[in-house]
């Protein structure tokens, strides 16, 4: 690569990511990622996306499906012969990464908190050359935080689990997130002393005591009314309530609508 003409960007990994021009020739290998470039203007730029990309909703007729989040078809994204792909530490495998990045850039984002989100949002900006558009975006979900945080200061804290499998249960720990969502809605995550997104027994929900608020997600694991009746029987006095997991999980322009949902949620 011609050192005068190279441009180096830096992801969230803090690995340094290489072009000679702007890329636009765009994989992305992450749903929420995906619906962000959209929301930035960069539909035309994006060739290749995953079966889980499913915003905008017809995306997916429009553009090649490379695979999933933790399987990818190699051989479709080379035919695609993309200027840039853009990963997640937690969607993707580190061997997709690793094989990926031998060929071609790849920008790998971390997010376990909204200053991560909105780091990222600025680095697309950057490296797509749409930096107002980014700023914008950056701008509405800040605003729609603080209104947020206006609204839920004089509510009270509420213990809360957020289940988001079943068989086995698995809720979320500290280092995630979810528990960044959680906490930003004045919620209590009874586990957050653990990591990740711990596995809990049978057992152990016989154990979990004084909750306020029980949160079915509706991804990964599609929750849904009659699993309310399930978990009802281990506390058959706690409120439980479906809600939607994109608005938790999504850190991408889904920001945006993110603050009103929780709203409904109080």
């Amino acid at each position: 690569m011609n050192e005068i003409n190279k441009i180096i960007h830096v992801d969230q990994l803090k690995r340094e990511i290489c072009f000679q021009k702007l890329p636009k020739r765009i994989v992305s290998l992450v749903p929420s990622q995906t619906e962000l470039l959209v929301s930035l203007g960069l539909i035309d730029r994006i060739v290749g996306v995953t079966k889980f990309c499913i915003h905008p909703k017809n995306l997916k007729s429009q553009k090649v499906i490379v695979g999933g989040t933790k399987q990818v078809n190699y051989d479709k994204i080379e035919k695609l012969d993309p200027d840039i792909i853009l990963c997640n530490k937690e969607e993707n495998t580190e061997d997709i990464v690793k094989y990926l990045e031998n060929k071609y850039p790849v920008h790998v984002s971390n997010i376990n908190s909204l200053s991560d989100a909105l780091e990222m949002i600025n680095q697309y900006g950057d490296i797509f050359e749409v930096k107002d558009k980014a700023q914008e975006l950056v701008s509405m979900i800040t605003l729609e935080k603080k209104s947020f945080d206006d609204f839920i200061s004089e509510k009270p804290k509420k213990r809360v689990v957020y289940f988001i499998w079943k068989d086995p249960w698995m809720t979320v720990g500290n280092d995630t997130f979810i528990h960044t969502m959680l906490q930003l809605n004045g919620f209590v995550n009874v586990y957050k002393t653990k990591t990740r997104y711990p596995e809990v027994g049978k057992d152990d929900l016989k154990m979990i005591k004084d909750l306020d608020l029980i949160l079915l997600s509706s991804e990964p694991f599609p929750f849904s009314e009659k699993h309310i009746a399930e978990i009802k029987s281990y506390y058959p006095n706690t409120k439980v309530v479906l809600v939607d997991g994109e608005y938790f999980s999504w850190y991408g322009s889904r920001l945006v609508k993110a603050f009103s949902y929780f709203k409904t949620l109080h």
